[in-house]
């Protein structure tokens, strides 16, 4: 037992003469290495140039773009304005009367007859009978098959007729 405290006793001895002794080198060194070279410090200072209003507009054109100013641009879409109204206003001289359309869902076992009744409802035609009379003179009864159709009070009778009937 009596070596092993000696031996703990001189590790700590050592140690302590070890620290002490890179202290005092630490604390009496110089502060700067010797072997250092400083480099000096160079400050670039770059300042954002903004170009003219004239540079800018030329720069654009010459990349294809159209530069106007608001006040041209405003007049441009007050023109375009203007030739719309101008152009829609004999167009609604012409569209008195309101056109009608009906969608026509036919059914099995639905008939001419029942195809009339829709129409004569909706104004398309003026009367289900003569509608359904015509439709056999013409020979088109057996044309009827199941579907939605789209007609409309715009269409000649030929039309509604040639919708319906395929």
């Amino acid at each position: 037992m009596q070596m092993k405290i000696n031996l703990l006793s001189s590790f700590a001895a050592g140690m302590l003469i070890t620290t002490t002794i890179c202290g005092a080198v630490y604390l009496s060194g110089k502060s700067e290495p010797a072997n250092v070279t400083v480099k000096p410090s160079v400050t670039t200072a770059t300042k954002k140039v903004q170009p003219t209003e004239e540079e800018m507009k030329t720069q654009l054109q010459a990349e294809g773009y159209v530069v106007q100013t608001k006040a041209e641009n405003d007049k441009q879409v007050q023109d375009a304005k203007a030739s719309v109204q101008a152009k829609a206003a004999p167009a609604a001289a012409d569209t008195t009367k309101p056109v009608t359309r009906v969608v026509v869902n036919v059914t099995d076992g639905m008939t001419s007859i029942d195809i009339g009744r829709v129409l004569a409802a909706a104004n398309i035609v003026k009367n289900a009978f003569d509608f359904s009379k015509d439709i056999e003179a013409k020979k088109l009864e057996n044309k009827l098959k199941p579907g939605v159709f789209v007609v409309d009070s715009k269409m000649t009778y030929d039309q509604v007729v040639a919708t319906i009937f395929k």
